[in-house]
């Protein structure tokens, strides 16, 4: 076992340890173990096959991705995300896993080994990927009946939001106690998030990531969501991380800043003149070309493209522009060694690993391939035709035709990943919805 390791929890006076990985879905999977086992195991055993366990638990047929055995994986953790539980009642540790096969090569299914496969790219070229995601959220008050639609909470004036709040300070304070927690979890889970801001949608939160390398930033955020989840669960209401949680308000995106040093540290987006660089239009180009292909990683869900409709704060193309937000990718203004590119279409239900895994697959592909932009957009982009799939189905068909991006993120786990959504939206749509029987059941 690791030095790091065994020093952190014997100074920390641990008595379990949570041995987590994120399945395709972004699901903490695991298992529990006491600190002496822990330590004298080194690893952790579990089915290959948990990868692929849908949102909702099922699996598709593993033969094709796993074996006909359901062989088993090692798990081996990674030192560096070793971590307090703060919530715990007792002194417990969350260490995340790395899934690899019996000869120590990376299992093809982890979203983490997906990412590591990217940044390598990157990495045998010179240079280093930098990013910083913006998590945006709900809190809804609780219920227990799914067919019913969510409420905003009520805060400490005792009444639910009214309007929408972009920005309010007041909104925010209105949940003071709950900020005040979910603040100081994120300080003892070493998380570095920055800024809180009220969104436009009632209980509509976003939080902020300070920049850094893409890998560390996905362990971040999907520790955050945990964190986010069980802080509200103390204060009486629910958070969620759906992308489009409540009908006729905004949804909630995970928008990706990103950029590219080189060995010197320098920002390969801008030219030593100050400007733009061809590098830079080359990975604007990337993410037009490719970011509709691999739109599964960005909007996993049925409900993650009931939030990509025009007028409510997400795009609908791949549009970019200078500081505009209507477009897909938005370049915010910003001095030569900040310039950065955001990609605004990935939803917060996303898989943090496979979205940022994705958006810099996109971008390699524009680099690697010279792919020039469209002309930036002036105006709105909501004027403009819809350029990303309209429904998961689509999304899925164009994924599995994309040859470029099965070479980069691996054939196998491009199948696995849409054999999964596919058995998702399957199971959706033996659903019979409200609308159906309000204006079918007496009147077809």
């Amino acid at each position: 076992m690791d030095t790091p390791l065994h020093d952190f929890l014997s100074r920390h006076r641990i008595h379990e340890v949570e041995c987590v990985i994120p399945d395709m879905t972004g699901i903490a999977r695991g298992k529990i173990l006491p600190r002496d086992l822990f330590l004298a195991s080194g690893e952790m055993r579990i089915p290959k096959s948990v990868l692929l366990n849908t949102v909702n638990g099922q699996q598709p047929d593993n033969g094709p991705f796993v074996g006909d055995t359901d062989p088993d994986m090692v798990c081996k953790p990674d030192a560096a995300t070793v971590r307090i539980v703060p919530w715990a009642a007792e002194p417990v540790a969350v260490v995340i896993h790395d899934c690899e096969e019996w000869d120590g090569r990376p299992v093809q299914l982890s979203p983490r080994a997906v990412l590591r496969r990217v940044l390598a790219l990157y990495e045998r070229q010179g240079w280093k990927p930098v990013v910083a995601p913006e998590m945006e959220f709900y809190l809804v008050a609780r219920q227990q009946n799914p067919h019913e639609p969510l409420q905003p909470p009520l805060g400490r004036t005792g009444k639910p939001e009214v309007g929408r709040q972009s920005y309010s300070i007041d909104a925010v304070n209105d949940f003071d106690p709950f900020f005040m927690e979910l603040s100081n979890f994120c300080d003892q889970h070493q998380l570095g998030v920055e800024t809180l801001i009220h969104e436009a949608g009632p209980g509509q939160m976003e939080i902020n990531f300070s920049h850094g390398e893409p890998l560390e930033l996905a362990d971040r955020v999907f520790l955050f969501k945990r964190a986010v989840r069980e802080t509200a669960l103390r204060h009486g209401v629910f958070a969620t991380f759906m992308a489009k949680p409540m009908e006729g308000e905004p949804g909630s995106a995970m928008h990706i800043h990103q950029s590219i040093v080189d060995a010197d540290g320098a920002n390969i987006f801008s030219r030593a003149d100050g400007g733009p660089s061809e590098l830079f239009h080359h990975f604007i180009g990337g993410l037009q070309t490719y970011i509709p292909q691999v739109m599964p990683m960005f909007a996993p869900y049925v409900n993650s493209y009931r939030r990509l409709a025009p007028y409510m704060s997400a795009p609908i193309n791949v549009r970019w522009g200078d500081d505009n937000r209507t477009c897909g990718i938005r370049i915010p203004k910003s001095g030569p060694a900040a310039r950065r590119v955001e990609n605004r279409v990935p939803g917060v239900d996303a898989n943090p690993y496979l979205a940022m895994a994705a958006t810099l697959a996109c971008g390699w592909l524009g680099l690697q391939g010279g792919l020039q932009p469209s002309e930036p957009t002036q105006g709105s982009a909501w004027n403009v035709s819809h350029e990303l799939p309209r429904h998961l189905e689509d999304a899925i068909e164009a994924m599995r035709a994309c040859e470029p991006m099965k070479e980069i993120l691996g054939e196998t786990f491009v199948d696995a990943f849409c054999a999964v959504k596919e058995l998702e939206y399957a199971t959706y749509n033996r659903v019979i919805s409200s609308w159906e029987r309000e204006h079918l059941l007496l009147l077809v």
